[in-house]
């Protein structure tokens, strides 16, 4: 960047803060904006390239406490000045913006100083001056006065972890660590499903210059329950119920994924495969709860005692005649 720029460009305009912004402040407002202006979150958006360039370039300066003091000192001196060869009736050139910092007067065309470049025995010249200015040496980075680029980001990871049921249905922390050896500790949100990714941000590469760390892409496997499935944000379980309950209704208790159970009532007349609703039991995310699903079966007994079956055979003599296939039969024929 020219040293012209630091009069022409407004740091604190371009990150949106006030001239006595904190350095907390500040970094929390570039990460923001950078995130925000990103070229990996804008692929081919080149007005979004070069804003991130110049926030990046802003901070760059900002974020240091000697070129803050440095660019404050210099706006203060001679905001929208341009380097302007002095002469007569010229309006304030080079000599006279930077005549008074080192005790020179306005306008001075005097020898103290030269312009040129330092080379063998010859004295301070134009980089020496302004290298002492701004702690460098001489010499100017794409970053401005000193030579230090703008940070790079980290780059993003991907990882992969397998949870539990009950984890990704409830949430709950879990233990990772990467491929470099680092370890730590992440919150697993509540309502996670199988194959959702989960961005865990600045857990990712370092920066090579100190910059914002990048991502981990989390990928999420979920095993399997022995007793519920997932069915979108509900919880469906099969509940074995009696041929007595089911005839004759009765209240039972039925697990849920918390582990207190719940009272349910199955109504008289049930048939296998009715399916019973819960409210609120199911899946709890942020934006819904779901419900959970109760599937009806009937348990048969592998086992009939005598009495149980005499008492079977009364009751079918005394059962009326009739097929309950008769109207699956005559749909499954209809044309």
């Amino acid at each position: 960047m020219a040293s012209q720029d630091w009069f022409e460009k407004d740091f604190y305009k371009t990150l949106g803060v006030s001239n006595d912004v904190s350095a907390a402040e500040l970094k929390k407002v570039y990460r923001k904006l950078a995130r925000k202006y990103h070229p990996d979150s804008n692929p081919g958006d080149k007005a979004a390239e070069e804003k991130f360039k110049e926030i990046s370039e802003a901070y760059d300066v900002l974020s240091d406490q000697q070129k803050r003091k440095e660019y404050d000192q210099i706006r203060a001196m001679g905001s929208g000045a341009r380097f302007s060869a002095g002469g007569p009736g010229a309006a304030g050139g080079f000599e006279d913006l930077f005549g008074g910092l080192f005790n020179q007067g306005a306008g001075s065309t005097g020898g103290s100083w030269s312009y040129s470049t330092r080379a063998g025995g010859a004295g301070p010249g134009y980089e020496d001056l302004l290298g002492g200015l701004f702690g460098g040496a001489g010499g100017y980075g794409p970053a401005g006065f000193g030579g230090r680029a703008a940070p790079q980001r980290g780059q993003d990871q991907r990882a992969q972890t397998t949870l539990d049921f009950t984890t990704a249905v409830l949430g709950g922390k879990i233990d990772l660590t990467t491929g470099d050896g680092r370890s730590f500790t992440v919150n697993i949100p509540a309502g996670v499903k199988d194959g959702q990714k989960i961005r865990l941000r600045g857990k990712g590469a370092p920066s090579p210059t100190g910059g914002e760390a990048g991502d981990i892409i989390l990928e999420i496997s979920v095993r399997s329950h022995p007793v519920f499935e997932r069915d979108g944000d509900n919880l469906r379980i099969k509940l074995p119920v009696t041929f007595a309950e089911a005839v004759n209704g009765a209240t039972v208790e039925v697990p849920t994924l918390s582990g207190s159970p719940v009272k349910v009532r199955v109504p008289a007349n049930s048939s296998g495969g009715r399916v019973l609703r819960v409210k609120g039991r199911g899946v709890a995310t942020k934006k819904h709860t779901g419900d959970l699903l109760v599937e009806l079966q009937i348990a048969v007994p592998n086992r009939l005692s005598e009495e149980q079956q005499k008492a079977l055979d009364a009751f079918i003599a005394a059962s009326p005649a009739e097929n309950p296939r008769e109207d699956l039969l005559r749909s499954a024929s209809a044309r």
